[in-house]
């Protein structure tokens, strides 16, 4: 059962109704016994890249919560109107200054626990010159021995740089696909 978030309904205002829709769902969502609507309530996508520049990767200090002042890959939630690897470029963009030739998705990550599926495209960088926004306290370049480890902010982040840095030894870069328990 999922939680119950919606209270009315986002058409007619009315109080919803949580209940197996009649149209051959099969899970309980939200219903306006008024007008019909069902609402679906559905994960959030966050997409980013793994910005590198040799055999360093490109990372940013959180400057807001959550998990201020530690250290995560560019990314953030996916806009409406664009696509996954636009909207992984935008926040490279954004947190980090970056400029970015966008590669292929990387990694996809799972996370059913806060209702979050994260996406990441390698992203070789052009420069290494960086401006990170106002989402970001400073951005600079690790190589894997220099990554502070116990400073990522997220799993989803650890998870992909292990990856990253595992594939990229040996100069190849596979998909990975991963679920954060």
């Amino acid at each position: 059962m999922q939680r119950r978030i919606i209270k009315y309904c986002r058409e007619c205002g009315t109080a919803v109704d949580y209940r197996i829709p009649d149209d051959g769902d099969t899970r309980e969502r939200a219903v306006c016994p008024a007008c019909g609507t069902i609402h679906y309530i559905n994960p959030l996508l966050v997409v980013g890249t793994v910005p590198y520049w040799g055999d360093q990767v490109l990372l940013c200090k959180r400057a807001i919560e959550p998990r201020h002042g530690k250290w995560t890959l560019p990314a953030g939630f996916m806009e409406l109107g664009e696509t996954m690897a636009q909207g992984a470029a935008r926040e490279t963009a954004e947190e980090a200054g970056a400029e970015v030739e966008m590669g292929p998705l990387f990694s996809t990550m799972s996370v059913p626990r806060v209702g979050q599926v994260h996406v990441f495209y390698l992203a070789r960088l052009l420069s290494d010159r960086f401006d990170p926004g106002t989402e970001s306290l400073e951005a600079r370049l690790f190589t894997e021995a220099e990554v502070p480890w116990d400073e990522i902010a997220f799993a989803t982040v650890r998870e992909t740089l292990r990856r990253f840095f595992a594939d990229h030894r040996p100069g190849t870069h596979g998909v990975h696909d991963v679920d954060i328990q």
